[in-house]
């Protein structure tokens, strides 16, 4: 079955939310709509959405015009087995002590490392991802320089690999929550396929926002692993979830942005240790003011 997309830019969260909406009522109706902002500090935000008819083409021209969006780019997608794909391209990946795989590749699990299983099926959170191994490699640095975590919370888990990160090394149980109720049922899957359903909990959360996290705050290292939007607004309320002398991994940061996200989290007690930079990607280490 051919699988058509279309896209466009606009300015502003708002008109990019409400085109979002008017493209669900198209005909044909689009099997999905995405609303992302594009991370480069313009405010420009992307509308996109899958269809599997041809795409009204004048109705999202319309549509464009009425939002004061980008005239919609149309592309139709080849018919791809997308997994088989990913496991075709996807090689594992090594983070300081961590290696990254998928079953295909199980034979190549050396024995002198601590594996993370990931399905290439599960694409974010694979490691492949330069924020990822970023913050893999900040976890085993950490470590090597002999802090112990006693409480750690992932924030925005995504796959959770880096909570089983934390829970392959260190004897107490890991929290790690997502917003959306997909990545948590992911994140429990792999928690299970890792063989760590004791010492992984996984929980639905917008932020520290869960009465499991609650319970087990304060945290001496938070993981978060998202944007830079989210990590900035995230700042308050992590230095009230830390301990003293706590430590913070944070990523989903482009270079450019990495000098704010800095400045906030001083603001808020937590300062800068090391920073790390993977591809476009910038990770960062920091500890809360003992």
């Amino acid at each position: 079955m051919p699988t058509f997309t279309a896209l466009t830019t606009l300015l502003g969260k708002e008109p990019a939310e409400a085109l979002g909406l008017a493209m669900e009522r198209l005909s044909p109706e689009p099997t999905g709509v995405g609303v992302f902002e594009i991370e480069d500090d313009r405010g420009l935000w992307e509308v996109g959405g899958y269809f599997t008819q041809t795409p009204d083409e004048a109705g999202l021209a319309l549509l464009a015009a009425a939002y004061g969006a980008k005239p919609f780019v149309v592309s139709e997608l080849p018919e791809t087995d997308w997994v088989a794909k990913v496991k075709r391209e996807l090689s594992p990946v090594e983070a300081g002590r961590f290696f990254v795989y998928g079953s295909h590749d199980a034979d190549q699990v050396p024995a002198d490392c601590e594996p993370l299983l990931i399905e290439a099926a599960m694409a974010f959170g694979t490691g492949h991802h330069g924020t990822t191994r970023g913050c893999l490699e900040a976890l085993d640095r950490l470590d090597t320089g002999g802090f112990t975590g006693q409480s750690v919370a992932d924030i925005g888990c995504g796959t959770a690999v880096l909570a089983m990160g934390a829970a392959r090394i260190w004897p107490n149980p890991v929290i790690a929550s997502d917003i959306d109720e997909v990545a948590v049922e992911v994140a429990d899957a792999n928690v299970i396929a890792n063989d760590l359903k004791d010492r992984v909990i996984c929980v639905e959360a917008a932020g520290f926002g869960h009465p499991d996290l609650a319970a087990r705050a304060p945290f001496d290292l938070v993981f978060a692993n998202i944007l830079k939007g989210p990590l900035i607004d995230l700042a308050p309320d992590m230095a009230a979830h830390m301990t003293d002398g706590g430590y913070a991994i944070l990523s989903g940061i482009l270079h450019a942005q990495a000098d704010d996200v800095i400045e906030v989290y001083a603001r808020s007690g937590i300062n800068l240790i090391h920073r790390a930079e993977i591809g476009d990607w910038t990770t960062l280490t920091l500890q809360k003011n003992a």
